[in-house]
């Protein structure tokens, strides 16, 4: 299974586990990971949600193979990932201990705690693919990094590293990438000892004002994503990706 579930101590822990592929999301795993996120909200024994990938690798963000032969728009799969993040009423904790490329990055701004390890290395390289941001990250990138240093990082897809997305208010701290998930995973525990109506309920009010402008947002997003799939550009950009070539825009 390339996402793997598992309930321990109040933790629902969701985990990418496609290493052969460097944990890359196919549609089947969004349909899988949005399971496990509306169980875990469901289910009164969960008091948190623990989302992490390999060692070395959060996820290199989407299945490119995958991706480019399903049909974009609302009813996709990685939509209802979204919606299910966005909907879960426990708190949500990643646990980056590697590379977080694409929604990688983009689906910790929806996390309530964010812990990446010193070796992570982070990148919304939408436009270099010829496509545009998602998740929203077009209305919440600015708004935590700023809008000169989400142009940095989104227009001209600039990596960064774990120490910079503590910097940028996208990660809480940075560790070893060893102690990454036991940390994360203490933190999580800590819901335990807490009333999870009073969790529930205000993490409903730090994120009401947000909800209609995040899911407009993923909805607009959506649709010019789509258009952009379609388009001259984005064909060479996967082309050259398959064919292990640095694409060339000068005719598109």
């Amino acid at each position: 299974m390339s996402i793997k579930t598992a309930t321990l101590n109040g933790v629902a822990t969701v985990e990418i586990a496609r290493p052969e592929k460097k944990n890359a999301i196919t549609q089947a795993m969004y349909r899988d990971m949005a399971a496990a996120l509306d169980a875990a909200s469901a289910d009164k024994a969960v008091r948190a949600v623990l989302i992490t990938g390999q060692p070395g690798i959060f996820t290199s963000g989407n299945d490119i193979e995958d991706f480019v032969q399903r049909p974009a728009g609302q009813a996709s799969p990685a939509f209802g990932f979204m919606r299910a993040l966005m909907d879960c009423e426990k708190p949500v904790i990643a646990a980056v201990t590697g590379a977080a490329i694409g929604i990688g990055t983009t689906l910790l701004l929806h996390c309530d705690f964010v812990y990446v390890s010193d070796e992570a290395r982070l990148a919304m390289p939408f436009v270099s693919l010829g496509l545009v941001p998602e998740f929203a990250s077009s209305v919440l990138a600015p708004r935590v990094l700023g809008r000169v240093r989400a142009s940095e990082k989104v227009l001209l897809g600039e990596p960064f590293s774990g120490v910079d997305a503590v910097d940028l208010g996208i990660a809480n701290a940075v560790l070893p990438a060893g102690e990454v998930v036991p940390h994360a995973r203490r933190v999580a525990e800590r819901f335990n000892a807490l009333p999870p109506g009073a969790v529930r309920e205000t993490k409903k009010l730090l994120r009401r004002a947000d909800r209609e402008t995040l899911l407009a947002a993923i909805e607009v997003e959506g649709a010019v994503f789509a258009e952009r799939l379609q388009s001259a550009e984005a064909k060479e950009a996967f082309s050259a990706f398959f064919q292990k070539r640095k694409p060339d825009f000068s005719k598109t």
